[in-house]
């Protein structure tokens, strides 16, 4: 399978890229952030302040030293000590929780849009469940890095130089120097082996993108997959993608476990050798009992967060990578951009001019070649020709979707590529020769062409195209889901609601994109009707198969292989005796052995 843009390695956007890219949105609360940044440091200096607490408690009864004394005022300072270490940080958490959350809203639309911002081209190339993956991980692994890199290694590493300045301070430098040494060799590990681990969680969430986007994909096909009875083929190769991943999350949880072994190791060290020279020197009564104490609580206090920071690196640098992805889709460059100085379209009875316009999807492929005409205000041209002709080609253009490569496209005398991509868009309406539906109401899908109308706009709109006697059937009526893609309707049924969906838009200029192809000849013949009277006095292009819905066009252009090879009515089409005439004929022989099939089946 050829790949898609969306595979390039994530690994190339550097980590401090990443983080700076977060930095705006955390200035948009700065107060916030300076305010949460000073409850940590309180919290940090309140939590340091508790062993030296209690050594004065532990020292005030040794009876060794002195007569027994309640020290209630040292009690009561370590009980205010150790509420305010976990009440600050509470309070830090509940004012930080609003910058986070708006982070990850701002983010996730921020790269939501931007997808819509992009140009066909990379939609048709695009794999949908990978790109939902990413947009997923990278808004949760958001969470994780804001609240853990500011809030557990930023104090942690106050809280160690904290406790490094204490013991420098107070007492021998040799305690100093084992809790530097320790620390300085636990994070030494830490970054080397979860270095080294990072290719087995890139390794995971890219098998995981592809197995979600393999599984999306053929569950959006699921009749295909019927109709072809390959559910066992879809099964094995899902499995595939969950091999590579099985494989490499047993190799990122064997090294966990090491690393983590390593870990325990190291600071089990470092606390045995504190406790022989502190033990050492209360015998040789250079230090008291609560000075042993102290140094034991600062280096239990320091081993769990210590153990958290090795488990927080890892996770910062997980959440990393899963951003890595939703980041770079952010810098996937918008093929179609407006100008800085774009117009907005003047479409008041819009006159259209394709002038010299040459076209290709790719370099060395060709798509249209010198294709010129004009679609007057208020007139109807349509467009026929074999499968590939370029004639659907000529709609993309005309929305957009794609630039030409010579020649321009001319609304009222506005080049479309000088005016903004918004207003060009509002002044159109087409109904596609392939319907795709919102997994929603049938009302949500017909109110989509103006979600602003009332209702009775929307039940008008469904009169107009037929299909308002249809749902007053349906027990749920306009509430009815139509499925994903709108599959729970038949082709005429989403064709309809296409059909309703445009008029109630109520645009200047109309694009026919096969408006009929999937309606049976009864309904074609009431919709085309329908058609005709919402198209009177706009400006309207028709890309048409069957010859028999265009016969009324004020023009008709016949393409093949991306050229116009004729033009005119349909009467001048019919005297030239050219290619129109042959489709004609074979459409008109087709036509009446159908008919006499059906007398043949009702006799």
């Amino acid at each position: 399978m050829r790949p898609t843009r969306l595979e390039k390695p994530a690994a190339t956007r550097s980590n401090l890229k990443t983080i700076a890219s977060l930095l705006p949105y955390l200035w948009e609360f700065k107060v916030r952030v300076v305010l949460a940044l000073c409850l940590l440091i309180l919290a940090k200096i309140a939590n340091v302040s508790v062993p030296l607490v209690l050594k004065e408690i532990v020292d005030a009864l040794d009876q060794t030293r002195a007569e027994l004394v309640l020290p209630v005022f040292l009690l009561l300072c370590y009980g205010v000590l150790r509420l305010c270490s976990t009440l600050f940080g509470e309070l830090r958490d509940a004012i930080f929780a609003k910058v986070t959350q708006r982070a990850i809203r701002r983010v996730a639309n921020k790269v939501f849009t931007h997808l819509h911002s992009l140009s066909l081209r990379f939609h048709l190339e695009r794999q949908t469940g990978g790109v939902s993956r990413d947009i997923e991980r990278g808004t949760r692994g958001i969470s994780f890095l804001l609240n853990f890199m500011l809030f557990n290694i930023l104090p942690t590493l106050l809280e160690i130089g904290l406790v490094l300045a204490i013991l420098i301070s107070k007492y021998d430098i040799w305690f100093a120097i084992i809790i530097a040494s320790t620390l300085l060799a636990y994070i030494a590990l830490t970054l080397i082996v979860t270095e080294w681990r990072m290719i087995f969680r890139r390794t995971m969430n890219n098998m995981d993108s592809k197995a979600n986007t393999q599984a999306i994909d053929s569950l959006l096909n699921y009749e295909t997959v019927k109709y072809f009875g390959n559910e066992s083929w879809e099964a094995r190769r899902y499995d595939e993608h969950l091999q590579s991943w099985e494989k490499a999350a047993i190799r990122n949880q064997t090294s966990l476990a090491t690393l983590n072994a390593a870990q325990s190791a190291i600071i089990a060290v470092g606390v045995t050798l504190l406790m022989l020279l502190a033990a050492d020197q209360v015998i040789d009564g250079h230090m008291t009992l609560g000075d042993l104490v102290l140094i034991n609580a600062f280096m239990l206090q320091l081993y769990m967060p210590l153990h958290f920071l090795g488990f927080v690196y890892r996770e910062i640098k997980h959440s990393l990578a899963d951003m890595e992805r939703m980041f770079t889709l952010l810098e996937e460059n918008k093929e179609i951009q407006d100008k800085s100085e774009a117009q907005i379209l003047d479409a008041k009875n819009a006159a259209i001019h394709f002038d010299h316009v040459n076209f290709s999807y790719e370099p060395n492929r060709q798509i249209l070649f010198d294709v010129s005409f004009d679609i007057p205000a208020g007139q109807n041209i349509a467009v026929v020709g074999h499968s590939g002709s370029g004639k659907s080609t000529l709609a993309r253009l005309l929305f957009r979707f794609y630039d030409v490569q010579s020649g321009c496209i001319l609304i009222n005398n506005q080049d479309i590529r000088d005016v903004t991509q918004q207003s060009l868009r509002t002044a159109m309406g087409i109904v596609p020769q392939d319907t795709v539906l919102f997994n929603d109401s049938i009302y949500y899908n017909i109110a989509y062409g103006r979600p602003e109308a009332t209702a009775d706009e929307v039940h008008a709109a469904a009169k107009s195209a037929h299909i308002h006697d249809f749902i007053e059937t349906l027990p749920e009526k306009y509430e009815t889901i139509v499925g994903e893609r709108g599959l729970k309707l038949s082709g005429g049924e989403k064709q309809r609601v296409a059909i309703a969906r445009t008029i109630l838009k109520n645009p200047v200029i109309l694009i026919f994109d096969e408006a009929t192809s999937a309606l049976d000849s009864n309904s074609e013949k009431r919709i085309q009707a329908e058609l005709k009277r919402i198209a009177k006095n706009r400006t309207t292009l028709t890309i048409a198969h069957r010859l028999s819905t265009i016969v009324d066009a004020d023009q008709i252009l016949v393409m093949d292989q991306g050229r116009i090879i004729e033009r005119g009515t349909h009467q001048q089409l019919l005297a030239i005796n050219g290619q129109y005439a042959r489709m004609w004929e074979l459409q008109r022989q087709e036509a009446i052995h159908q008919n006499v099939q059906q007398n043949l089946t009702i006799s």
